[in-house]
């Protein structure tokens, strides 16, 4: 792996829909974004004031843009901040690591509902109702019901990112979050490919989870959020 492989992390979302998922992108060649009932991030080609106005075109009604970019962006008029934090973006491969008493599972259409159940709760990040189709989602299930799980998002070249790790307040203490992060880890790595993740600055428990897991931090980056006002 390269730093020129590595700079695709710089900018994931634009690298993500510009490669491996641009048959997901929606847009032109100055803003791209993935559609909305899968995820709200979006991304241009630069900060230029004809970039924001290709953005806002993709957006309507109360549809947000989340940006990740590796400097604060100025917003120009037209747009609203919802929010604007630092996040780290970590890359590497979690050691293995195996759930106490409970079994893995594949999770599909049919589990979308207790999957956006699960992250409305734990707020782990923008999870909607087609976003299962963006990678595979693994789950951990107690009595029937979803508590702990983990899946693929974004896919820039070579790498994809491990997201919506969360487990239920209930079921926490028992490793189910670090053997869904091995697990998924392991089946991106069987494709050939680098796991990374996102995590915000301020969450630091997390970070220092990834980080015993054996992952990096490769680089900080922004997220904004963004709505078009008027």
């Amino acid at each position: 792996m390269s730093a020129s492989d590595e700079a695709l992390l710089d900018r994931p979302i634009w690298s993500a829909l510009t490669t491996s998922q641009k048959h997901l992108a929606e847009g032109g060649p100055r803003a791209l974004r993935y559609p909305v009932d899968m995820t709200p991030f979006a991304d241009m080609a630069d900060m230029s004031a004809a970039s924001f106005a290709a953005l806002g075109d993709l957006m309507s009604g109360s549809h947000v843009a989340v940006l990740f970019t590796p400097e604060p962006v100025e917003i120009p008029a037209g747009f609203k901040v919802l929010l604007a934090e630092p996040g780290e973006q970590l890359i590497g491969s979690p050691a293995d690591a195996s759930p106490r008493d409970a079994e893995i599972v594949r999770l599909g259409a049919t589990d979308v509902s207790a999957m956006m159940a699960l992250t409305e709760l734990t707020k782990p990040g923008p999870f909607a109702a087609r976003t299962h189709e963006l990678g595979t989602f693994l789950g951990i299930r107690a009595r029937g019901e979803l508590v702990a799980m983990a899946g693929e998002r974004m896919k820039p070249g070579n790498f994809t990112e491990m997201t919506a790790v969360c487990v239920h307040p209930d079921h926490r203490g028992r490793g189910y979050a670090q053997a869904l992060l091995a697990a998924i880890a392991r089946q991106i790595e069987a494709r050939g490919e680098i796991p990374f993740l996102h995590v915000f600055s301020s969450n630091t428990s997390a970070i220092a989870l990834y980080q015993r897991q054996g992952m990096r931090i490769r680089r900080r980056l922004q997220v904004t959020v963004l709505m078009k006002q008027g």
